[in-house]
Parts: C-alpha cells; structure tokens; sequence
C-alpha cells in the first residue's frame, strides 16, 4: 500500500486518479500549487513528530460532483443492489486482510489497539454487516417495493403503491476526526448499496488514516469506476454545487453542521450527526454491591477512557441518586486508578492515548475550565499534563503530546446549564444527583431531558417499573437507548458503541439526523416515490407481479388454466417469468378430513371437533376445518410431486384466514409467480408465489405467500424406479 508518506502532502482522489498540490502540472484535476502559508502539518498525536502535511487547496470540486453524478452513477446503476452487496463483502474481506497497516497509522492518532479495532475493525464489520443486509432483505434489482399495494378503483383496474429508486446525484460524506475509518465506512456502505457515489471529505487531524484506508478501498480494483472519490485539504464551494440530487451526511459539531446548512442548494438532502451530552441513568435499586451498580461503573469510565472520550457517544452526564453520589465518585476513581495507564499507544500495557491533537487538548481543557467555574467542581483528575508512559517504556512528560488525565467533575447544582449546554470532547463527565423520591423515575427523566437531545442514553437499573418509565420518559429526546442489568451486562456491545443493525443519530443538538438501522440506512439514499396505474403496468415497474395483471395460467380450464400449458414448477428461473400461474381444480372437504386432521395432529380446538360449541362461536357455521389443513390441501393441489426445478419449500408470509370451510364446502387454488430474485453466487435463486385459496362460490378462503428455492438452470432428474 502506498500510503502518504512522511511529511508529504495528503493526495485527493478524483476522476479515478490521484492528485497532490506538489504535483501540480496544469493538468485537468488541479487548481493550484498550495502556498507555504497554507499547509498545516500533521503530527503524531503522541510525540508531536510531523508525519504529514494538508493543503488549504484541493482538486477542482466541480469536476469531482460532475464525475460522480455521471461516470460513478452510470457504472453503479450496471449492477443490481445484490451485485453491489456482494463487492462490498469483497471489499471488507480485502480490508480485513490490510488491518496491521491500518492499526500502524491509527497509533500515531493517539488510538490504543482497543481504539483502533473499534475504528477499523467495527468500520469492517459495517461493510459486512450491510452487505448481508443488502441480500437478505432487498431485491435483487434496483427498485425496492414498500408496503402493499393499494386498489384505487372498484374493479381493480387502478392501484397504486410507494416504490424506493436511488437519488440521481452524489453522497458527499463530511467526517469527524475521532473515527476515521469507521465514519467513513458506516456512510460509504449504504451509499454503495443503493447506488449512490460517494465523495469523502475526512476530518483534518486524523486525515492520514482516513487517506490510508480510501487508498485500500481504490487499490483493491472492487469498486467502480466514480463509486469513491477523496477530497483531502480544503472542500470550500463543495456544497454549493450540489442540488436537489445530492446528499450530504455530515458528523461532527452541531456549530459546524448549522453553519453548513446555511451553505446547501435548495432541496439537498442533509444529515447529521452531532455532538451530545449523553446519559447514563442509575437506578434507586442499583445500589454498591449488586450488578447494576458494578455495570454503570465500568460502562462511565469505558466511556471516559475509550479514544481518550473522543466519542460522540460517550457518556458525559451520569445522573445518580443523590444518595448515591459519593459512592459513585469513589468507585469511579477507584477503576479509573485500577485500569488507566496513559501514554503512547505503541508502549506496553498502555490502556488511554492521546487526544487526536495539540488543539484538540486545548479546547478540552478550555472546556473543563468554563464548567469549573460555571459550577462544576474537579473530584478526580486534573487539567495538569499527566506524566506518560513513553513508546520505549519510560515514564514521564511528553512535550508535544496532547495527554490529558480522566477528569471527573461533581457539580452540586444538577441543574447548572453549563451541566447541560457543554460539551468537553475528551475523557471528561460530570455527576448529577436526582432526587430518589416516589422511585426518582420523573426527576431523572427531566435531568437527561435538559441535554436538549441526544444520540444515546444508558439505563443501569433492575426494576422493571423504574425501566419502563424512564425509558418512555427520554426516548423521545434520544436516538438510542440501553437498558443495562445483570442479564445482559456480559453480552452487551456498550452505551457507546453504535451497532449497524440500529439506527445511530438523535433529535435536537445530537443533528436530527439518522444514519445506520440496517436497509433504513440504504433507504436514505433512495427517493420514495408514489406510482399509480394499472396492474400490468406497476408489475412492468416494480418487477413484482400485481392482482389483475397478466398471467399465463397452467392447470384447470374451468377455473383460468390452460391444460396443455407448462406447469411453472417445471420451469427452471432460465425460463419462468412472473405472471407464470396455476390454477387447481376442486376438492371436497369432507368431515371425516378434518376429524381425521385433528387426532393426527392432536389441535382439537372445539371448533373443529365439537359441533354445538362451534355453532355458538360467532365466526363460524358449525364444525370447521383447520387453516393449516386448508394449507397442507392447497400444497397438495399445486405442487408439481416429480423431481425439478423447484428445491425446496423454505416458508410462508403473510398467511391470512378469511372465510371459515365447513364440511360439504370444496377448495380450489391459483399459484402465481409473483416475484424472482436469482442469487448472484448460487445456483439456485428465490420465487415468491402468490397463493389464493378460493370455495366452490368464490369466496377468498385465505391468502399468502409462498416460498421456493429454484434452480436457475434445470439439472436433469431420474426418478427413483
């Protein structure tokens, strides 16, 4: 990997190619040579060396959106959304396979190797996360249907439904400093899935690793051609020229992502992420000595200490009960002292790095300042510089290291607004003590409310009652919410740690943004649109075969069937479409069936077994068959029993009983391709049928679908002699 060397420029990537300052020839992707007054040299956040240098200048921007929105939309759009997921999971096996050189750069962040696994190797496991997501749960096509359909007319012949197609532009993705590999992926992921280019504006302090793992990303030859593009150095003008087809994602301050939406174009979609003042919340219950108690200690100082509380996610007020507060104070201090070593991460044993920079340290200690003399009182820690362990194992000052102990504040008023309203972006938190009356759950919830919203709340508490008051109580004013107790305090990621499957970002201050949450995230990247016309039509849209549209019926003449068509169980994915159907005949439903269905089985429901019962049941004429029953006789009329095609059965959705069948009542079934979805690296592919079982006055009897596993291309079967 040819990562940015020491003290070069960090190079941009755009139009498929590389370009620096220094190596400005005139060329068609350069804006100008950088003058000495505008570079700002990188260091190494734990011995102050430079290790690389940024330019306030950059590559032509224009050029960059209109590569993406051209080049990066067009070779995207060549593959399906399955395609897309599968050269994801490619592409965190590639990186999975680079992580050493990856974790050698994250170090000179000031990240230990527990930092710099949380960055890399949970930004890898999102692109995992999303790829299986991406082929499980969506089609394999480009256009995702939502929701059912819904009949505007009377006869069926005019509906309508929400349908999700990729937007036509460009996802700019604006990172924060304290993860650069992670935050760039867990954007980067989505994007790629739905189809969208992605431009990537790192964070200048940590632009190195961020630079190094995009470089990864371009080196692999996964990606096509306009997917990635990297905007090291300024991105001044960027979103000015973006419009309503473009997206930007943007983590950092909520200052900053005020003072850029003020620069969007009209109609661009922005989220963000921002800072918070993140809880965690003790219950009365959880006194010392019991599990909830021991959870909340470690999960404050992991929190503290973690990225050196670099985290937008880090807990920064814990709300205790009043009574509790020394306890709290003292058992925090004590782990603090137990488990921290600080120092450069590369030493041995060293358990807290750096701060990400010189500047960063500032404006930390700037921070505690004001909340000291706003009211908050230092009850552990100091804002001296803390004596290191160095890389070569000695201990001792660092005079270009930005180190800074943990700093444990204690403010006597739990109200004081600078409590609420100040965010210190280092190992810093505060305590709060709430009063425990009638169980505290009212004067806790009003405590973490004042945080004017965040990304993540913790709950440590084994009472049941107090959980579910405080967690209806903050919901609304978080993106996320743990409830910590003993049962899952071994098994649980942590207050901290966003996960992929769940939705990350807050209302008010936490950005009012949502990235992550699985497939929502893919879906933000996408333009819900409402389609309206005629079955035949939508099915040409969607891919997805609607009532009322066009089929080719095998099967039963008197009810739709043609008897000399081909069965679509015959039919391999090579050759069935949808709309390809069945239709059964009859079959008689008989007492001694359902008798028989209940002894073998042992459901002797009395509506199936006891006929005076079941004519007192409002639902139903008397003695009526079982649904699964109905189920079992309609598999029995539609299935095709000699070897092909069609694998196995592996479920059914959306079942639904609508008319009750008594004795004497006769069964029929129509089967219909409703949907197909090969899968990219198998044999075989899945086929949803649409089943509808009808009586003999053609009434609805229920509803569902059915699932196959088909082979693409039919194997030659022998029977059995």
């Amino acid at each position: 990997m040819n990562a940015a060397r020491t003290a070069d420029f960090i190079p941009s990537y755009v139009q498929d190619a590389w370009w620096t300052p220094e190596e400005d020839d005139g060329g068609p992707l350069s804006v100008r040579t950088a003058a000495p007054s505008a570079v700002r040299q990188l260091r190494d956040a734990s011995t102050g060396e430079v290790t690389a240098r940024v330019s306030a200048d950059g590559p032509e921007l224009s050029a960059a959106v209109d590569h993406g929105r051209t080049v990066g939309q067009a070779e995207l759009g060549r593959l399906t959304i399955h395609e897309r997921a599968l050269k994801l999971r490619d592409l965190a096996t590639y990186l999975n396979g680079h992580r050493e050189e990856l974790y050698a750069l994250s170090a000179q962040t000031g990240a230990t190797k527990i930092d710099s696994m949380v960055d890399i190797d949970g930004g890898i496991g999102v692109l995992f996360t999303f790829s299986s997501k991406g082929r499980r749960e969506l089609p394999n096509t480009n256009v995702i249907v939502e929701g059912p359909v819904e009949v505007l007319s009377k006869d069926g012949s005019f509906m309508g439904e929400h349908i999700f197609t990729r937007i036509p532009g460009v996802a700019v993705q604006i990172n924060a400093f304290n993860f650069p590999v992670w935050g760039m992926l867990e954007k980067f992921a989505p994007a790629f899935i739905a189809g969208v280019p992605s431009i990537v504006k790192p964070a200048t302090p940590t632009m190195v690793l961020a630079e190094a793992a995009a470089r990864l990303m371009i080196e692999s030859g996964i990606l096509p051609a306009g997917a990635l593009q990297l905007v090291s150095g300024s991105g001044r003008g960027l979103l000015g020229l973006l419009d309503y087809r473009d997206m930007v994602s943007f983590t950092g301050s909520a200052s900053t992502a005020q003072q850029l939406r003020t620069q969007l174009g009209e109609g661009v979609r922005f989220m963000a992420e921002t800072d918070s003042l993140n809880a965690a919340i003790l219950g009365p219950d959880a006194v010392p000595g019991t599990p909830e108690f021991d959870a909340f200690i470690k999960s404050v100082v992991t929190e503290m200490t973690v990225k050196a509380g670099q985290k937008c996610t880090a807990v920064r007020r814990a709300i205790v009960p009043e009574g509790l507060k020394s306890a709290v104070i003292d058992a925090i201090g004590a782990r603090l002292g137990e488990r921290v070593v600080i120092g450069d991460p590369r030493a041995e044993g060293v358990t807290m790095g750096a701060l990400a920079s010189l500047e960063q340290l500032d404006s930390v200690r700037a921070a505690v300042e004001t909340m000291v003399a706003e009211g908050g009182s230092l009850a552990i820690g100091s804002l001296d510089a803390p004596a290191v362990r160095r890389a070569d194992g000695s201990v001792g000052a660092v005079e270009h290291g930005a180190f800074m102990s943990p700093v444990l504040l204690d403010w006597a008023d739990s109200e004081a607004p600078a409590a609420h309203t100040l965010e210190a972006f280092g190992p810093v938190c505060g305590v709060l003590g709430y009063l425990a009356d009638d169980g505290g759950s009212a004067n806790a919830v009003r405590l973490a409310a004042l945080g004017a919203g965040s990304l993540v709340a913790t709950v440590c508490t084994n009472d049941p009652n107090f959980a579910r008051q405080v967690v209806s109580g903050i919901a609304a004013h978080h993106g996320r919410v743990l409830v910590l107790n003993r049962e899952d305090a071994r098994s649980s990621t942590g207050h901290g740690a966003p996960v992929p499957h769940l939705i990350h970002g807050g209302p008010g201050r936490a950005g009012g943004g949502e990235e992550l949450g699985g497939v929502r995230a893919i879906k933000h990247h996408m333009q819900r649109t409402a389609v309206q016309g005629s079955p035949n039509m939508l099915t040409a849209v969607t891919g997805v075969w609607h009532a009322g549209a066009d089929r080719v019926i095998a099967g039963d003449p008197e009810f739709g069937g043609e008897a000399d068509a081909v069965h679509p169980f015959r039919k391999s994915l090579a050759e069935l479409r949808v709309g390809d159907a069945f239709a059964s005949g009859l079959r008689l439903v008989t007492l001694e069936d359902i008798t028989a269905f209940a002894q073998s089985t042992g459901d002797n429901f009395y509506a199936h077994t006891d006929a005076v019962a079941a004519a007192r049941n409002p639902f139903f004429p008397g003695i009526v068959a079982h649904g699964y029953l109905l189920v079992s006789w309609a598999a029995g009329l539609f299935v095709e029993p000699a070897p092909g095609p069609v694998l196995a059965n592996y479920g059914l959705e959306n079942l639904r009983f609508l008319t009750p069948v008594a004795a004497g009542d006769s069964l029929r079934v129509t089967l219909t391709a409703k949907a197909i979805t090969p899968r990219v690296t198998d044999e075989y592919g899945e086929v949803c049928w649409d089943a509808v079982l009808h009586n003999q006055r053609g009434d609805i009897v229920a509803s569902y679908d059915v699932l196959t596993l088909v082979e693409k291309v039919e194997t030659l079967y022998l029977s059995s002699p």
